[in-house]
């Protein structure tokens, strides 16, 4: 595959993650975030089973000791990054939930040197400042502006992170991402449902009204684009994938603008494009411009 087709498949999964945030917003008036979430990732679960099977069957050895207890605590952060990011979206905008969302690129670096003490590069810290700035002026100019969705957009940007520190340990040695894809995508998928359950208890009606939704964000938002994802990160640069990748949040807010008829004011396209800027720096600089060999790994 060329490399110009390569960053096109990069550039359609950026696509389809952004429109996923529109799915997300508009299955909100048939059904409550606990059910879509639950529906959502159970169809995901179906989808990526078949292959785990067979990944599993083809296997030469098992999976080492911990793996599995370390596949469900990654399915605890995904499902906590997901349930708030799905609650927040309630009361906030698609714009707004894409580019907080994406703040999980600069909190990364933060966890890693907390959790695993891995130093962070340089960059991270003049793109935590940018990054809060845009935050600030996404809200109006002042983070009290903020409203409670927006607060949890952010607060799910961390539970993000954290799932992709855990990915990050227990992916490569496993050697079953598939498994690991169908674990997390399972135990999210049982959290949730047992939270509709008790809070929301959905008619069936309700789901048959939010089908389309349900079928884009299990089976193209969890399944299609990270397939693109692993297909075209083969045949392209790491710093060339994290530009079309990143793209998703520019991708909510172009669809926010055009199915929903979403706008946000001129300091808020300074915020959006401050929070762009740092998450791209975070990702971009330290494969440019790496730390100093005495310092650790950049992360």
């Amino acid at each position: 595959m060329s490399r110009l087709r390569a960053n096109l498949l990069l550039l359609l999964a950026g696509a389809v993650w952004g429109m996923g945030f529109v799915a997300q917003s508009t299955a909100m008036e048939d059904v409550g975030p606990w059910t879509f979430t639950a529906a959502k990732f159970a169809l995901a679960t179906m989808a990526v089973l078949p292959f785990a099977l067979r990944e599993s069957a083809r296997a030469r050895s098992p999976l080492p000791r911990g793996a599995p207890v370390g596949f469900v605590v990654i399915g605890v952060m995904l499902f906590l990054a997901s349930i708030l990011q799905q609650i927040g979206i309630v009361t906030t905008s698609v714009t707004n939930a894409g580019f907080l969302t994406g703040l999980y690129v600069v909190f990364t670096p933060f966890l890693a040197l907390v959790i695993l003490r891995h130093r962070a590069h340089w960059v991270v810290w003049p793109s935590a400042i940018a990054a809060f700035i845009g935050i600030m002026l996404l809200g109006g100019g002042s983070v009290s502006a903020l409203n409670s969705g927006d607060l949890l957009m952010i607060v799910c940007a961390v539970f993000w992170a954290l799932q992709i520190l855990l990915v990050g340990i227990f992916a490569g040695p496993s050697g079953r991402p598939y498994a690991l894809s169908a674990v997390q995508f399972a135990v999210t998928a049982a959290l949730a449902g047992l939270g509709a359950l008790i809070l929301e208890a959905p008619p069936l009606a309700s789901l048959f009204a939010a089908w389309p939704e349900i079928v884009y964000g299990g089976v193209f938002s969890s399944g299609l684009a990270f397939t693109l994802q692993t297909i075209g990160q083969r045949h392209t640069t790491a710093p060339q994938a994290a530009i079309f990748l990143s793209s998703e949040a520019l991708f909510a807010a172009l669809f926010g603008v055009i199915l929903l008829g979403e706008r946000i004011a001129a300091i808020g396209l300074l915020g959006c494009a401050l929070i762009f800027a740092a998450i791209l720096a975070v990702e971009l600089v330290p494969m440019y411009r790496p730390a100093r060999p005495s310092a650790r790994e950049p992360v």
